[in-house]
């Protein structure tokens, strides 16, 4: 009778697929939560990548130490918009014909169907937030917000005294700097952090979160309160490393990429008595910045996601500040390419490493492969980066993809561990060894012991290029009947000083 009972019993475990012997089916870990921390404007002066000497970032050198500092990583584009996009996107500029200011994203046909990382990951059953800025300011129009993000927080508008504190040559209200507001709590990143810090604490447990956060500082108008200020002393401020004829080996047409902008060049800055406290400035911005990130890891630990959540950090492009004798981006240089990128995990995530730097090229478009990779979910296909989960699990595992860079169509340049070679539209080039001159001091372009390996960079400048999408403006570079034009005007070389 007992024999009769347990094959009874076995008949019904194998009908009801419930498991037998007592032992529990293996069942799939819920994917993990995702904390992406956007930074505007944020060149290398941070702690893992120490850009500047004095730069004090608590809260990014303690997220550093526990996962993976990408010491070497470029964004796709040196400007706000087509950087987002293309990341966002995981398509490179050069393929989709973003490339400027605007239009926005969905108005490029490329993209206008395109899967973003966020709808990517609410179709695989995220909850998904914004704050601040992710997406370049009105790049997604009102009436878009719920296709791109299931919910939106404050977008994080910026204070700004009554009259200007420095009178630029262009009088834009945002190319400003100084000590301002009073308080931080009036600050823009204030506002973002406590919006994020709510979502983390109300946040449901049934479904995996992505948690976007876009911080705005040290993007100008660099204000700070008095007290990061006092962090960097007038008197004993590192001043960045500058070559007076740094420009002379350099084609002209480097000029072009930048030819009229509202960010004042050195000259003005030297002769305006502005260069130190610009410096200042956006280092004070780094510090209040930082904090707001320092406040929304307080409360990640503090929610009990932190157990399963990964966090990824990068900023959008770098920033010059008085490098080849020009302030803010909008070149092929590291200072204006090289960005923060950071993955980190629990520290029961075997897939990213804790306190461990990588020196191989990484790009801010390996992101959008590198989550799907880490959140085991099904991969996409035309994504154009590649995943950074090797190199997350080993810092030393090997990558033969450069990074690459363009700004506007045929500018571009591939940086890999130990060089950066550019290509310009009009076939004019530059070579550095990044190794021996990390300041970009030496163009080795012109010298013939070179040509092989400018040959063997150039093998990986972008196969497709596509001209300017419908609707380009701000920053955009083209030619028109072999005449270059800035932003619709031609350009003239006796404006070059102006």
């Amino acid at each position: 009778m007992r024999e009769e009972i347990r094959w009874g019993l076995l008949i019904v475990l194998l009908l009801t697929g419930l498991p037998l012997s007592g032992q529990a089916q293996s069942a799939k870990p819920a994917p993990p939560n995702i904390l992406f921390i956007a930074v505007d404007d944020l060149n290398d002066w941070v702690g893992p990548l120490g850009g500047h000497p004095q730069a004090k970032t608590p809260a990014m050198d303690r997220l550093a130490r526990r996962g993976t500092v990408f010491t070497n990583a470029h964004t796709q584009a040196p400007l706000c918009n087509p950087s987002r996009a293309s990341l966002l996107s995981g398509r490179r500029p050069s393929s989709t014909g973003l490339y400027t200011l605007q239009p926005g994203v969905r108005a490029v046909p490329a993209l206008r169907d395109h899967v973003m990382l966020p709808q990517y990951l609410a179709g695989r059953g995220y909850r998904t937030f914004s704050t601040g800025k992710i997406y370049h300011d009105g790049s997604i129009k009102p009436a878009e917000r719920a296709r791109e993000f299931e919910a939106w927080g404050t977008n994080g508008p910026m204070p700004y005294p009554p009259q200007k504190f420095v009178a630029t040559p262009d009088p834009i209200k945002a190319m400003d700097w100084g000590i301002f507001p009073e308080n931080d709590e009036q600050q823009a990143d204030w506002q973002i952090a406590d919006a994020a810090i709510q979502y983390l604490k109300s946040a449901p447990a049934d479904r995996p979160f992505f948690l976007a956060a876009g911080f705005r500082l040290p993007h100008v108008p660099c204000f700070a309160s008095r007290k990061w200020f006092d962090l960097y002393p007038d008197e004993t401020l590192a001043m960045p490393p500058v070559k007076a004829d740094d420009r002379d080996d350099v084609p002209d047409f480097a000029w072009y990429l930048h030819w009229k902008l509202p960010e004042p060049r050195l000259s003005w800055l030297q002769a305006s008595a502005q260069w130190r406290p610009l410096v200042r400035a956006y280092l004070a911005s780094i510090s209040f910045m930082d904090s707001q990130i320092g406040r929304l890891l307080d409360a990640l630990d503090a929610s009990g996601h932190a157990n399963r959540t990964i966090v990824v950090l990068w900023s959008d492009h770098g920033w010059h500040l008085g490098e080849k004798g020009i302030s803010g981006k909008n070149t092929l240089w590291d200072r204006s390419t090289r960005v923060p990128l950071i993955f980190a995990g629990p520290r029961s995530f075997a897939a990213i490493n804790a306190n461990q730097k990588c020196t191989q090229p990484a790009e801010l478009l390996d992101i959008y492969p590198t989550l799907i990779d880490l959140c085991g979910l099904p991969p996409r296909e035309g994504l154009e980066g590649r995943s950074l989960v090797p190199q997350l699990k080993d810092a030393k595992a090997s990558r033969e993809q450069p990074a690459i860079t363009t700004h506007n169509q045929g500018n571009h340049a591939i940086r890999t561990e130990t060089w950066r070679y550019i290509r310009y539209a009009d076939g004019s080039e530059e070579l550095y060894d990044m190794a021996a001159d990390p300041t970009e001091w030496t163009n080795l372009a012109a010298d013939p012991k070179h040509a092989e390996r400018k040959k063997e960079l150039a093998r990986w400048l972008p196969k497709t290029d596509v001209p300017a999408a419908p609707g380009s403006a701000h920053r955009v570079l083209q030619n028109k009947d072999g005449i270059w034009h800035w932003e619709g005007k031609p350009i003239r070389q006796q404006e070059k000083e102006e």
